[in-house]
Order: C-alpha cells, then sequence, then structure tokens
C-alpha cells in the first residue's frame, strides 16, 4: 500500500470529482456570454528562441564575430534534445567522460520543454510515454534507474509507480453534448459505423501479431527493428487516407478519429500521413507489465519534462548553453566546430575527435552544408506546426457526463484537446493546470508557420478560449493565467515515402566516421522513444571510431 497521504483511491477520486463537477456546473450556469471579458487573465508569449536559430540564415556573418574561446573535447553533442541528451548519458555510462554538449537555447530537453507555477508543473510539449515493449531493453533500463519502475513480478514482469501510471479516468470525448469515456466516438454513432470501427480495430489487432518474412514483428518501436519485408514497406508509399478508402473505412466518426490520431502523434492528417506510419500508430504499441496494460501510459506533471531531466542528471559531462552552433569543418586531429554565444554575439570554436549533431534536419543542413552540400537540399523532411498553451484555472465549468480526465478532447475542434497537467495529484483541488494542444494542419507548414509567428497572444488567447467554452461554458471567467508556446517546427511529420524512402537512410550516414547523427527526425515519428534510441545509435557509432 502506497503511504503517501496525498494520494486518495480511484474510487474515492471519481465520487469527488463528480461532486465537484455538480459544483461547478451550477456555478457556470449564472454566467452570462456577456461575461467574456479577458482582461483579468495574465500571460504572454512564451518559448525557445527561434531567433537565435535563424541566425543561421546568415552563416557569413557568424564567421565573421569575434572570437572569444577556444576548447577541445573528445566528444562534441551538439543539441540537448532527448537524442543529444541521450547520447550524454550512454557515453557517460560508457566511461567517455571527455564529452560537451551545447544547446542554442537557455534550457536542455527540445520538446520536452515545460514550465511550472505556484499550482503544478506543466508541459510545452510531448506529456506521456507508452509503457515500452519488454524488447526494447535500453529504455526498459532506463525507467528502472529513474524509478518509474520499481520491481519485477515472478513472470519478470516490470511493476510500474503508481506515482507515473497515468491515474483513472484517463480519456474523455465531448460529443453531441455529452463528455463520454474513451476517444473512439461512441455517443450517438449509428450501428453501422461502429461496425467499421470494430473492423478497423480488428484489423489493427492483426498487424500486431504480424511478422515479415524475416521474422521481425510489422511494426514495432524502435521502428528500424521492423520487418523490412515488401508486403508491409509498401504501405509507407501510399497515404492512410488512400489505404482506408481502399479498405472500404468511409465512416466518418471513424476517419475523425483516425485523423485525431494522426494529427495528435505527427502533426498531419490522413492525406499526409503515410499508411504505414497510421497503422504504426496503433500496432506497435506492445508493452507488458505486471500492474498495467498495452495502452497505460506513463505521465508526470511537467511531461516529458521529467524524462528529459532525468537524462541529463544521469551524466556530469559539461553542458554550455546559448551556444548556437554554425560551422563544422575536418580537421588534422578531428572536427572544429564554430559556435555562436547568443548572449555576447561572439564565438567560440572547438576541437572535437568525434561530433554527435542531434538537432533537427532544418537545423542540420546548415550545419552539414560546406561538407555535403547535398545534404542541404533534402526535401523530404517536413515540420508541423504546434500551438501549446497552458492556462491556469480556479475551476472548471462541467457538461454532462464522465467528469475530468488527464486527457481530454473535443469532437470535430480545431484542437486536440488538452490534458489535466495536474492529474496525478488526486486532491481535490479546483486549481488546476490544463495544457491545450493544436496542430496547425489546416495550411501548407510553410503557411501555416507564417501564419502562427504573425498571429498576436490576444489572436490565440481569443481562439483558445472560444474552443473551449464549447465544452465549458463559462470557462473565462476562471482562467487567471495562459501562457502560449509557438512551436513552427513542431515534430517531424511521416508523409507518404518518408519513413522507408532514400533521403531519411541517407541523412543518418556518418560522415568520415567523424560526424555523427542523432534525432528522431532520422526516425521520421517524433516520439520519446525513437529519439532516446537515435542518441544511443549513434553514441555507439562515435565510441566505436574514437
Amino acid at each position: 500500500m502506497d503511504n503517501n497521504p496525498d494520494l486518495i483511491s480511484r474510487r474515492e477520486f471519481l465520487v469527488q470529482a463528480s461532486a465537484g463537477a455538480a459544483v461547478l456546473l451550477t456555478g457556470a450556469a449564472t454566467l452570462s456570454c456577456s461575461s467574456r471579458s479577458t482582461s483579468h487573465i495574465q500571460g504572454g508569449m512564451v518559448g525557445a528562441n527561434h531567433q537565435a536559430g535563424h541566425k543561421l540564415r546568415n552563416i557569413p556573418a557568424l564567421y565573421k564575430l569575434p572570437i572569444s574561446e577556444r576548447l577541445t573535447t573528445d566528444v562534441l553533442i551538439i543539441g540537448g534534445g532527448v537524442s543529444g541528451l541521450s547520447a550524454r548519458r550512454w557515453l557517460n555510462q560508457k566511461g567517455i567522460r571527455d564529452v560537451l554538449l551545447l544547446e542554442m537555447d537557455a534550457k536542455t530537453g527540445g520538446n520536452a520543454a515545460y514550465g511550472k507555477n505556484a499550482i503544478s508543473a506543466y508541459p510545452f510539449g510531448a506529456h506521456y510515454l507508452p509503457i515500452p515493449d519488454l524488447r526494447n531493453k535500453e529504455l526498459v533500463r532506463f525507467l528502472e534507474e529513474v524509478g518509474a519502475i520499481t520491481g519485477f513480478d515472478t513472470k519478470n514482469l516490470p511493476i510500474y509507480s503508481d506515482y507515473f501510471l497515468c491515474h483513472d479516468p484517463e480519456e474523455r470525448l465531448f460529443i453531441n453534448g455529452f463528455w463520454q469515456e474513451g476517444l473512439v466516438p461512441e455517443m450517438g454513432v449509428p450501428t453501422s459505423d461502429k461496425q467499421q470501427i470494430k473492423q478497423f480495430f480488428q484489423l489493427v489487432d492483426e498487424y500486431k501479431q504480424a511478422k515479415g518474412a524475416d521474422g521481425l514483428d510489422a511494426f514495432t518501436i524502435p521502428l528500424e527493428r521492423s520487418s523490412r519485408d515488401e508486403k508491409f514497406r509498401q504501405l509507407d508509399t501510399i497515404s492512410f487516407a488512400s489505404y482506408l478508402t481502399e479498405k472500404g473505412f468511409t465512416s466518418p466518426f471513424l476517419q475523425w478519429y483516425l485523423t485525431y490520431s494522426c494529427r495528435d502523434d505527427y502533426g498531419s492528417t490522413l492525406e499526409t500521413t503515410s499508411a504505414w506510419a497510421g497503422i504504426h500508430y496503433f500496432a506497435s504499441r506492445k508493452g507488458q507489465a505486471a500492474n498495467a496494460n498495452a495502452s497505460s501510459v506513463l505521465t508526470w506533471p511537467q511531461g516529458n519534462g521529467f524524462l528529459a531531466d532525468q537524462l541529463r542528471a544521469q551524466a556530469d559531462s559539461p553542458i554550455r548553453q546559448n551556444l548556437l552552433g554554425y560551422g563544422l569543418q575536418r580537421s588534422a586531429t578531428g572536427v572544429t566546430v564554430q559556435a555562436c554565444d547568443v548572449a555576447t554575439n561572439r564565438t567560440v570554436v572547438m576541437e572535437a575527435r568525434k561530433v554527435i549533431v542531434a538537432t533537427p534536419q532544418f537545423i542540420t543542413k546548415h550545419l552539414v552544408q560546406h561538407l555535403m552540400p547535398e545534404r542541404s537540399t533534402c526535401t523530404g523532411f517536413h515540420y508541423a506546426p504546434w500551438v501549446v498553451a497552458n492556462l491556469t484555472i480556479s475551476g472548471l465549468p462541467q457538461g454532462r457526463g464522465l467528469p475530468l480526465c488527464w486527457d481530454n478532447v473535443m469532437y470535430d475542434t480545431a484542437s486536440v484537446g488538452y490534458i489535466s497537467a495536474n492529474h496525478q495529484d488526486l486532491r481535490d483541488n479546483p486549481n488546476k493546470v490544463i495544457t491545450y494542444y493544436k496542430p496547425l494542419t489546416d495550411e501548407e507548414p510553410d503557411v501555416a508557420r507564417r501564419r502562427a509567428y504573425t498571429t498576436t497572444y490576444e489572436q490565440w488567447l481569443t481562439q483558445i478560449l472560444d474552443e473551449l467554452e464549447v465544452a465549458h461554458s463559462g470557462i473565462t471567467a476562471f482562467v487567471s493565467q495562459v501562457d502560449i508556446w509557438v512551436w513552427g517546427h513542431g515534430m517531424i511529420s511521416p508523409s507518404p515515402g518518408f519513413i522507408w524512402g532514400q533521403e531519411r537512410q541517407q541523412a543518418i550516414q556518418p560522415i568520415a566516421d567523424s560526424i555523427f547523427f542523432a534525432h528522431s527526425d532520422l526516425s521520421g515519428i517524433s516520439i520519446f522513444e525513437e529519439a532516446f534510441y537515435q542518441g544511443i545509435r549513434a553514441a555507439k557509432e562515435a565510441m566505436k571510431a574514437l
């Protein structure tokens, strides 16, 4: 039994949440549409310094900066996201300590960024980790090291910490004016549509069990360990939309759910997601545990920022922040790297025996343009822009149906819903932080990105509150703070032909056994598991070449 007095049972929580919801609903009924003033709401635009990254558009100007410092190291890692931190951790565990990591922002973590206030920590990016396949031994070991796995049962199945396993109630969907349990549409869905939904998930179960002629799983994580059988890989050449049409999956409710899934995991649509990636979303989850099932997830108030912080803590090699790498040149002893100190606008020159470039391709292409010009012209890497907002609230007007869950989605709206950041804290506290996610998929990514950067805080605030008011009438009056982060290049999109195409494979290849590459971009899917794997893969390659 857990001795933490701050935790209560799931049954008690549901009772309390239902009672609290009724109180909030009663209070909301007195609010009128004319009370939609937002003058009481504090906050603003936050986020990574994209202006620093934009310096790479004029590299000749960076080469003119005065040099303020010279350093040497065995291994230099450029990029402090999950892949870079994973590589640093792995090298440290193998006894490679002369390592330096550069991060152009003030904080490491990449898209596992998070914030914190008096109410709770909260994510600005990735916010959960599905329990992993036991064959992913490095990841299982890491989760054991950070206390997410507390032991193993007599069948050697991991026991996950109750603090980190997402508590019930986990998911709900607002549809037809009612909060239903789960995200697959049920309320008001015709029988014929329900039958199609059932058939789709039967097909997914078949794909989960499927193996190729090479004996490998058709779909798994890391995806590089998936079967090379053309029977499955040819699915990458067509869109998920075409695949569904071919299979006769025409139900608008099923199509909405699958569109939601693609937008949520990939920031893309059925038309811009490959069929292989669309199926992988469902068929690759094969985790096992003594106290959880394959669909269970681990989550924290700060989202995957918890995991990024743990990766950082597992190595003691130095990290230099606010340093933007901009030039890589081969030298007699390895690689010369130039970086701009964005605080002082001066250059730091580093000599490294080996370099791991753990940056997204839209950054990497600038770093290697003189060494390998062909890599700077890659056209297959497409990125989804996102908007993430954290709202601090003193109450949440609740409609009919299931009370507040961890993941809360509204049918047929612009966003993919919101999570309750302090869901794991089961104390009955009306003060909460909810994290709203919106992939910008209505326009071409470049157009959406430019529009996002020119949209004002007030405009975003209006859009977000207008949507939330649909399911939570009167919520605006309960909001005290809204902080908004625009991710111009939020995640790589697995467009048709990309995952198993030549361009991604070429981008993984090292340069002259001296420069190695690590990022979830190189998987084609932006999830923690892939970033973690890519960091270890690149670290192994660099260590072998030392």
